[in-house]
């Protein structure tokens, strides 16, 4: 078994076990992460189990976390940058959240391109695992049950376009975004929860695209470059999709701190095109 064997393998086991005790960890709490944002004991409970089991992986140098200030140097080997309970403000109306994880042959900060593999898990009515690795085509896709992993085969985004999921409030979007917003809206069906792996999870099922643009309140856009962003375009990427900031793949973003922000993009190539046009046109 290879380095990255053991990290999929460490992720799928830790995730199952998420996915039975969720329903254990729904209460709200108090704290910030370092990001500024609100932190519930979810949060701070996944974030504990995947580092339990990740860093004592002989592939794993070091653990980032979106719940923790700095790198964890674990010795020598991959960093390892994890979301692990995206979406978590969701358990309380019992809506779906994730799991994001990138795995980089590179010391963090470090842009996508470092990557060498990004893992996706959605704990939706049943959990399922979305792989893309550097030694392996495609994206990879189980589903995660309570004792074992069944591989459903690949994911790939579908050529046609069917819908569309893009965050932030109307007041704090820019004109050309909202107009751009409109466009897609009048061709494609609106899908948005509030969970961006379940959003971008019904991209790449039906086609489409989920974006998180720059917004008054986040001018650099919400989601985290190591812990969101670039896994995500990875694994779009390796599904036949695209990313970008506005001007760029989402892969070639140099984050300038651990905890960086970027607008994101994901989806179809040609609606990854009809951003860019919009936002710098």
């Amino acid at each position: 078994m290879n380095g990255l064997d053991g990290v999929v393998k460490s992720v799928q086991q830790t995730a199952r076990y998420v996915a039975s005790h969720l329903a254990d960890h729904t209460g709200t709490g108090s704290e910030t992460n370092p990001s500024g944002e609100a932190q519930i004991g979810a949060d701070v409970w996944a974030d504990r189990l995947f580092f339990e089991e990740l860093s004592e992986l002989d592939a794993v140098g070091a653990y980032a976390s979106e719940e923790r200030q700095d790198v964890v140097d674990c010795g020598r080997g991959y960093s390892v940058a994890i979301d692990p309970l995206d979406g978590s403000s969701n358990l309380a109306s019992n809506n779906s959240v994730g799991t994001i994880v990138g795995v980089y042959d590179a010391e963090l900060p470090a842009a996508g391109r470092a990557m060498v593999a990004a893992i996706m898990v959605l704990y939706g009515p049943y959990t399922t695992m979305a792989v893309a690795r550097a030694d392996t085509d495609g994206v990879g896709e189980f589903l995660l049950r309570d004792g074992f992993s069944e591989r459903w085969g690949t994911c790939t985004i579908p050529e046609t376009a069917t819908v569309v999921g893009l965050a932030g409030k109307t007041s704090e979007r820019s004109d050309a975004c909202n107009a751009l917003a409109d466009e897609l809206n009048h061709d494609l069906k609106p899908r948005y929860g509030g969970a961006t792996v379940a959003d971008l999870r019904q991209v790449l099922e039906y086609g489409g695209l989920f974006g998180y643009p720059a917004t008054t309140t986040n001018p650099d856009g919400k989601l985290r470059v190591h812990f969101e962003s670039a896994p995500l375009a990875y694994i779009v990427d390796a599904a036949g999709g695209r990313s970008t900031d506005g001007t760029q793949s989402l892969l070639d973003v140099d984050p300038d701190g651990l905890h960086a922000r970027t607008p994101t993009f994901l989806g179809n190539g040609v609606l990854i095109e009809q951003v860019e046009t919009a936002l710098t046109g």
